[in-house]
């Protein structure tokens, strides 16, 4: 059977050759010893745990006022329309590393509970298209723009922006609360909802961490390499990878070194996920990814892919080419021809070509740690795998 999680990003294998090349020569996939139904289904059961949960809360929106309810709504279809379920996939096989049995009587309550952090990242992703003014989200408005263009619609009192950022806060406010009410109220034993406490609090400090980071560095102008590694460590890594690991293996009651080599692979790949999306903000087909070509340069974003070229640039002297990059970080009327120049300056410059090795070389790690982990082979059959596509997406 194909190994459990194998296309769940929808990504392209053989797309980071020699990623892929590495995955299929050094580290053959063990053919996973148990088959179970979750596993293989996992993105559509978490879909139906969303849709109970969010049914469930959009009842108590209604009860208190229709207009809410109506803002519930938008919500709603944020959550459920788009989304690849990576963190509920990593945490499922967390649990399912540590040794948790998926026919097991516990098994419903964990994805109930693994299933919250898609609230967590609907907050997450809300907000950070506020701060970074971004219009689109997976082919459609964002929530502020949205709620801007009701307000136009209607012809309310006040400003059309101002509505829609607000809007768009307490929405994103709505899904980080209801995040934690969902895992509360999973149904875990209190034992394992314990021992899962302490990941979900680091990874929720660590994310807004890394998000502020990401910002801090916009506006000092940190160009260095260091600071980019740093923001993909705490604002993508831990809680999109890491974080979710940990809190599979903490409620399944995981022994410590079994932990600890989850959360290093994970760190590794969830850094490699990043640099993956940061190659995508800027060269991605909007028709994939559901955003701009050059979205994240629009934004000032200070990726690695810009800290190499500016780097590259400083050495070789291109003075002209380190000015052209500057000019068009955090310019939010970049054409499409400025994006093509800068596109042709980063290939040029051997940026492209520095992320593709890192990504490669973090994979690498990564699944030399997950093959020594004391941990079951049908994991490391599924986290290989994940790995892989991971970091190979094409959206």
């Amino acid at each position: 059977m194909e190994h459990p999680g194998a296309g769940t990003f929808g990504g392209q294998a053989g797309r980071n050759g020699a990623t892929a090349g590495s995955v299929a020569q050094d580290w053959p996939v063990p053919a996973p010893d148990e088959d179970h139904p979750v596993d293989a289904d996992l993105p559509a059961r978490v879909e139906r745990e969303l849709v109970d949960y969010l049914d469930t809360r959009r009842a108590e929106a209604q009860a208190a006022d229709p207009a809410f309810a109506d803002a519930v709504d938008a919500l709603r279809g944020f959550v459920l329309g788009g989304g690849k379920r990576i963190r509920p996939t990593f945490a499922w096989w967390g649990w399912r590393a540590g040794g948790g049995d998926p026919g097991g009587a516990e098994a419903p309550a964990v994805l109930r509970a693994i299933s919250a952090l898609e609230l967590l990242q609907a907050g997450a992703l809300i907000h950070d298209d506020l701060i970074d003014a971004s219009a689109v989200r997976r082919g459609a408005p964002t929530i502020h723009v949205a709620f801007a263009g009701r307000h136009r619609q209607h012809g309310w009192l006040g400003q059309p922006e101002r509505f829609g950022l607000g809007v768009a806060v307490l929405l994103g406010d709505i899904a980080l609360t209801w995040a934690d009410d969902m895992l509360a109220d999973s149904g875990l034993p209190a034992a394992p909802l314990r021992r899962c406490r302490a990941p979900w609090q680091r990874m929720r400090t660590e994310m807004l961490a890394g998000q502020y980071l990401d910002i801090f560095t916009q506006v000092t102008g940190n160009e260095s390499a260091d600071a980019a590694l740093r923001v993909d460590r705490l604002k993508t890594a831990a809680y999109t990878v890491e974080r979710p690991l940990h809190l599979g293996a903490a409620i399944a009651g995981a022994d410590p070194a079994a932990v600890e080599a989850l959360r290093s692979f994970g760190a590794d790949i969830g850094v490699a996920f990043q640099l993956r999306d940061d190659l995508l903000g800027v060269f991605g087909d909007p028709e994939v990814t559901g955003k701009p070509a050059g979205d994240d340069l629009r934004e000032g974003k200070r990726t690695l892919l810009v800290a190499v070229a500016l780097e590259r640039a400083r050495e070789r002297g291109e003075h002209a080419a380190a000015e052209t990059l500057r000019s068009a970080l955090g310019r939010p009327d970049l054409d499409e021809g400025t994006v093509r120049t800068v596109q042709g300056l980063l290939t040029d410059l051997g940026a492209v070509r520095a992320v593709e090795d890192r990504i490669a070389a973090l994979t690498e790690g990564a699944l030399g740690t997950l093959r020594a982990a004391p941990i079951t082979r049908t994991a490391v059959a599924a986290l290989t795998q994940l790995a892989v596509t991971a970091t190979e997406r094409t959206s």
